[in-house]
């Protein structure tokens, strides 16, 4: 009787652990944007026989004085990525970046856009406003020291004290009311909703997405937080 008890649990079992792996994987697939993809391998092409993933990158905005260099505006390639302040990978992705910078330095800078995922973050979208003002405030230097202490302090996962908003901006060096007021005037919305509209454009599906650009124009697709290592065979590559 005990063995009959036991196998109908399991058959009760079964589909629950069933049910609740595919919900984890698909709220991976959210975060990351989908299976990661290297150097844009999919050969699906439209009529014009042109591959549809790297016609897709060609949306992508080019990258001008209003944006947020990191490193040298004169390095061989460029890595422009759209994150999500509050997405537990773009934190990590955030440190690998960094990483990567210290290693090619000169010839390898970052270009970080907006892309907060408001049905997951709701708070992603105010840090971004606040990231915003910081430069601002200090300019460009001060963006990247926000973005740097912020990823820090969250928690992420839209778990971030809000109320730390205007501690980091006092941290870095900026006036702490002006900062404040700022950030109340929601006057870098429309940036932050232009940008994530050309994310889209681009081929995003999540975060950190990530588009490379080598000197001669050649682009190469990030979905996810890759791991160093696989992020410096690209460069290597993009670098050749």
């Amino acid at each position: 009787m005990d063995n009959i008890l036991n196998d109908k649990k399991a058959e009760y079992f079964l589909p629950g652990s069933i049910i609740i792996a595919a919900l984890l994987i698909s709220g991976a697939w959210i975060y990351t944007g989908g299976p990661k993809i290297n150097n844009v391998v999919k050969n699906e092409k439209n009529e014009t026989g042109i591959n549809n993933e790297l016609a897709v990158l060609e949306n992508v905005n080019p990258i001008s004085q209003d944006d947020h260099i990191r490193g040298s505006s004169n390095a061989t390639v460029k890595i422009i990525e759209f994150s999500d302040l509050e997405c537990p990978f773009c934190k990590v992705y955030h440190q690998t970046m960094r990483q990567i910078l210290a290693e090619y330095s000169g010839r390898v800078a970052l270009i970080y856009r907006h892309y907060p995922l408001e049905q997951l973050h709701s708070k992603a979208k105010k840090s971004a406003q606040a990231s915003e003002c910081a430069a601002e405030l200090g300019g460009n230097g001060k963006f990247w020291d926000f973005l740097d202490q912020y990823f820090v302090i969250t928690p992420s996962n839209d778990q971030m004290d809000m109320s730390k908003l205007p501690e980091i901006a006092q941290t870095i060096g900026l006036n702490k009311k002006q900062f404040e007021n700022c950030l109340n005037s929601d006057k870098y919305i429309s940036k932050i909703d232009e940008q994530t509209k050309n994310a889209i454009d681009s081929g995003a599906r999540g975060t950190p997405y990530s588009i490379v650009i080598s000197s001669s124009g050649k682009k190469y697709q990030i979905s996810g937080a890759y791991p160093y290592a696989e992020v410096k065979a690209i460069i290597d590559g993009a670098l050749k």
